[in-house]
Parts: structure tokens; C-alpha cells; sequence
């Protein structure tokens, strides 16, 4: 469950990126960057990960992110047929003249307004999904005003919500992320046995207190929480692998099979056994 900092490499003579179908649904890829990003995704289920909003979809979802939101692949963990289209846009896509042109300030509030990430539904989805999916057909200044037409669809549109309340504040400057690298790569190493708090402490050189409002500040979640989440997206891993649920709860670094199983059924939903029937 690391977080990854994505170093965008765009098309010469484009502001923008198109990826059609890149199936990463085997891979928990938790990351962010500062291009801006518009997703589409028909899948008869998912779950949407954007910051702290954790949320469901149905049939299909649209989201706007804004920059530097971390936000998980939307295809992870799907099993069925999908189709997935990103659009990537670089971070000073509105600058100088631009930001001033009256035609334009609908397009720019919206991408002020993605600092919130927003959701789009109802015929917004469908239509601007149904574009997307063609996109990649056009040329080059083709592509340009098409981004720009739908982007405006975007803006005028009321069919949306706001993921939070507030600006999402990434807190990832490269100190912290280089603290977190070493936190997350030491978990990816000894996830199988008991850590401890005073551990990771020692590790980031911070007291157990200070790493507690540390961890919390920049991942919303308590070390523990975090942890859990980890083993158990290596549980559903070993579990689809024909693991039977005792050894996977072990392997995976709990000491209990009655707490594995209600942490599991917190974090998935179900409990592994209903999970590995699926």
C-alpha cells in the first residue's frame, strides 16, 4: 500500500496524456502526480480510492482529480470485462493569458474546483464517457478541442459531487516521502511478523508519539489500520491463490484467526471464506 509519485512522460508537441485500457488491475498501485487527471471506467463494480474518500460505483464512474491528489487505480481488484480511459493534464495547462480568457473561466473554476476531486454522474457520465472511449482516434488538434469541449461539459454540469469537503492538502513534500519510502518499504519486508510501534519509531528516528501524529497526519489512517490493510490486501492475494484461510492469516502476520477474520470482514466486506468463493 506505498504511495508512488508518477513522473508523467507526455507525448512531444501534447499537453496531455490519453491511456486506453491500461489493465492494472492486478496491481495496488496507491500514487500520485501533479498532472491533473480525468477518469472513465465502465465495470459492473468497483471502488473508488481519491484522497480520504473511500466510495462504490456501479456500471460505470467519472472523476476529476485534481493535482497532486493521491488516488488508487480505479481497476483494482476488478475480475470482470472493464474499459478504462485516462486523461492527463499537465499542471500549467491554464497559465498566463489563458487563465484571463472570458471563454475559457468555466473550464477554469472547474479545475480550481478539482482540488476537492469531483464525481460526475447521470447523463454528464454517459456522454462525456462515451467521447472519451474516442479520443484517442482523433488528431492531435482534433484531440485539443474535444479536451476543451468536454472539459466545458464538465463545468456547466450540476450532475456532480465533491469527494471533499475541503481542498484535499497533500502533505507529501520530499522529506516526508522519503521517510514514508522507508516506512512502507520495511512493511512491504516484514508484514509476516509482529512490528511494533516503538520499531518504527526507532526506524524514522522519531519518539513512538511523534511517529503516531506523524503516520496519522500523512496517511489518515493509525499505523495499525494501515498495517491491517496491507496484510489483508496480501491475504486476498494468497486466498485467490487457493490458500486456505488459516495459513493465509498467518502468512500474512496475524496472530489470531477470530481477529484476521473481523478485520477482514471490516476491510473487504465479507468474511475470506465468502471472499475466496467468489
Amino acid at each position: 500500500m506505498k504511495i508512488v509519485f508518477e513522473d508523467i512522460k507526455r507525448l512531444a508537441g501534447s499537453s496531455f496524456r490519453i491511456l486506453v485500457n491500461p489493465k492494472l488491475n492486478d496491481f495496488y498501485y496507491w500514487h500520485f502526480h501533479p498532472e491533473f487527471e480525468l477518469t472513465f471506467i465502465e465495470a459492473p463494480h468497483g471502488t473508488r480510492r481519491v484522497g480520504n474518500h473511500v466510495g462504490e460505483f456501479e456500471g460505470s464512474d467519472l472523476v476529476f482529480i485534481g493535482s497532486n491528489i493521491p488516488h488508487l487505480n480505479f481497476d483494482y481488484g476488478i475480475r470482470t470485462e472493464y474499459q478504462k480511459v485516462v486523461l492527463q493534464i499537465k499542471e500549467d495547462f491554464f497559465k498566463n493569458d489563458f487563465v484571463t480568457t472570458p471563454e475559457l473561466s468555466a473550464i477554469y473554476q472547474l479545475f480550481e474546483n478539482s482540488k476537492k476531486a469531483i464525481c460526475f454522474n447521470g447523463t454528464t457520465r454517459e456522454m462525456v464517457g462515451k467521447r472519451l472511449k474516442k479520443i484517442h482516434l482523433l488528431p492531435n488538434f482534433e484531440q485539443f478541442i474535444e479536451v476543451l469541449s468536454l472539459f466545458q461539459m464538465l463545468a456547466t454540469s450540476d450532475e456532480r459531487t465533491f469527494l471533499h469537503e475541503e481542498a484535499f492538502e497533500n502533505f507529501y513534500n520530499n522529506k516526508e516521502q522519503s521517510r514514508l519510502k522507508v516506512v512502507y518499504k520495511f512493511i512491504e519486508n516484514n508484514f509476516q511478523r509482529n512490528i511494533t510501534i516503538e520499531e518504527m519509531g526507532t526506524l524514522t528516528h522519531l519518539s513512538k508519539a511523534a511517529f503516531c501524529r506523524y503516520f496519522k497526519k500523512m496517511t489518515r489512517l493509525t499505523f495499525t489500520e494501515f498495517l491491517n490493510q496491507y496484510r489483508i490486501e496480501q491475504a486476498k492475494r494468497l486466498l485467490k491463490e487457493d490458500k486456505n484461510v488459516t495459513e493465509t492469516c498467518f502468512e500474512c502476520g496475524f496472530e489470531s484467526l477470530s481477529y484476521f477474520n473481523r478485520i477482514f470482514k471490516k476491510v473487504v466486506g465479507q468474511n475470506p471464506i465468502q471472499f475466496k468463493k467468489i
